[in-house]
């Protein structure tokens, strides 16, 4: 019973952060919309913030499994960041908590919510390392420096799909993995 209770106040929670943002959301909120009293959300959380950090918790977990479903074995690594990259980042747009997030940080600067936004990219970046890492190790890919190159994958894919669209049609999927194929993969050397 007390499972099911602090999954109707996740639910909730989830649901009050994602339409009204992190900063206008309250326990009284949260509480009205999960049915139950302020004191029993009290009961599974301390406060907002904890609230909060369980809730980013779960979100990153349900990335992380999004970025593995759509992993191949069969495929390069190439492909395969392409793959996970392109996922994560359209699961950001499409995730209303993840739009929602993203628009409070740029007028707001909520400090709660930047700092879950970093958790959003630290994921990634770890979870690019461990695959550049890998294929260090395999000889499939020159030595580098992982975190690095991991951060620098998610930013271009970042300015790919997101930051492009600002100002100019979308990139078509295959155009994106070609670009990602040339600026990366193959650097901009002539040899």
């Amino acid at each position: 019973m007390s499972s099911d209770r602090k999954t109707q106040i996740l639910q909730a929670a989830n649901q009050s952060f994602a339409t009204f943002g992190y900063k206008a959301t309250t326990i009284d909120h949260v509480a009205k919309a999960a049915n139950v009293g302020k004191g029993t959300i009290y009961n599974f959380f301390k406060n907002k913030e904890q609230l909060f950090q369980e809730i980013i918790s779960n979100l990153l977990l349900e990335m992380k499994n999004q970025a593995e479903s759509v992993i191949e074995d069969n495929k390069s690594l190439k492909e395969n960041v392409h793959l996970a990259l392109y996922e994560l980042l359209q699961y950001r747009r499409r995730h209303q908590l993840m739009v929602q997030m993203v628009q409070e940080a740029k007028e707001m600067g909520t400090p709660a919510v930047q700092e879950a936004l970093l958790n959003v990219e630290g994921l990634i970046t770890g979870y690019l390392r461990e695959k550049i890492e890998n294929a260090v190790a395999a000889g499939d890919i020159r030595p580098c420096d992982p975190e690095m190159t991991a951060y620098m994958m998610l930013k271009l894919y970042t300015a790919f799909i997101i930051d492009w669209e600002e100002r100019h049609e979308p990139l078509e999927e295959r155009t994106i993995l070609h670009l990602f194929d040339e600026y990366v993969f193959k650097g901009l050397s002539p040899s």
